[in-house]
């Protein structure tokens, strides 16, 4: 059942109990980096990244620029850029001596700062041009739109972050849009079979609404581009996220790492005590975790989606 909102309160329906929720928020923008740091220091999703960037991106990457002199790539949504530049050096050795156009679409200033930091301390990056626009996803739309003169891009990728944007349809369509003939877009979004698929199905309503938050896995992507009529590819890798320390009472990790599940700042001191233990049993059940050397893993798996232009 959908929550029931009063003034500041938020009802919540969980197994035919109401809770009252006079507290929960939603993260900010700098506790989500803080939160997904925490994330990022417990997951093997880079290292699911470093895979297909192995197996299967240097065949992707082959294919592009159709013997050009100059690739263009487009970055959206390209954080702190290390897995940009884990691309764009595959895109160098498939194409020795080509020069690389990377344009950069972040809205966070602190990510991009960092972004421009890695790249003055990489000595290998010489033939590779980079503009940033601190702009979101829709903004960077918009303003191409304005300027009525559209560049064409010969691999866009776009790394978990349709979550956050506010048409994922028209997001999709407009990027797609922006691809030269041959073109690809790279999508990487949670797939169907990993925890967060589960997770959100059932407790999605209980939690505090993000900033135009999506729910979404890789089928609800693909459901998007055969309605657009778009032909695609999908690779599926299996990722991994310890979360064994959300169990310990006091933990601070623990909470950090509850506070990036549910996308709630202090989940943990907010959450009515029934919710609380109803989503720390769901964490434990094999749709969302195995365990491991007896600790709980979280399945993270993600999908590579590969968009033809």
């Amino acid at each position: 059942m959908e929550p029931l909102e009063y003034t500041n309160t938020q009802f919540v329906f969980v197994s035919q109990e109401l809770y009252v929720i006079p507290s929960m928020r939603s993260l900010t923008a700098e506790e989500y980096v803080e939160a997904f740091k925490s994330f990022l220091d417990h997951s093997t999703e880079h290292q699911c990244m470093d895979e297909f960037n192995k197996k299967e991106l240097p065949n992707i990457m082959s294919g592009l620029g159709n013997g050009k002199s100059t690739i263009n790539v487009l970055g959206v949504g390209s954080g702190t850029g290390e897995q940009d530049l884990k691309m764009i050096r595959i895109l160098q050795a498939a194409h020795p001596g080509v020069l690389i156009d990377n344009e950069i679409v972040e809205p966070n200033p602190q990510h991009v700062a960092a972004y421009k930091e890695l790249v003055n301390q990489a000595p290998d990056l010489q033939n590779v041009s980079f503009s940033w626009h601190q702009l979101t996803s829709s903004e960077y739309e918009q303003q191409v739109k304005e300027k009525g003169a559209q560049k064409k891009f010969d691999f866009i990728h776009m790394i978990q972050m349709l979550y956050r944007v506010e048409d994922i349809l028209n997001t999709i369509k407009f990027f797609h849009s922006c691809l030269n003939h041959h073109g690809k877009l790279l999508i990487i979004i949670l797939s169907d079979s990993s925890g967060w698929a589960t997770l959100w199905k059932k407790y999605r309503h209980c939690l505090p609404s993000t900033d135009s938050g999506h729910y979404i896995t890789s089928n609800g992507i693909a459901n998007i581009l055969k309605r657009l009529g778009i032909e695609y590819c999908v690779y599926e890798f299996p990722s991994g996220w310890d979360i064994t320390e959300c169990f310990i009472e006091g933990d601070l990790v623990g909470g950090c790492m509850m506070d990036f599940l549910t996308g709630t700042k202090n989940f943990l001191g907010t959450a009515p005590p029934g919710l609380r233990r109803q989503l720390q049993e769901a964490l434990c059940q094999p749709e969302c975790s195995s365990k491991k050397d007896g600790r709980i893993i979280f399945s993270n798996n993600l999908s590579m989606i590969v968009v033809d232009s």
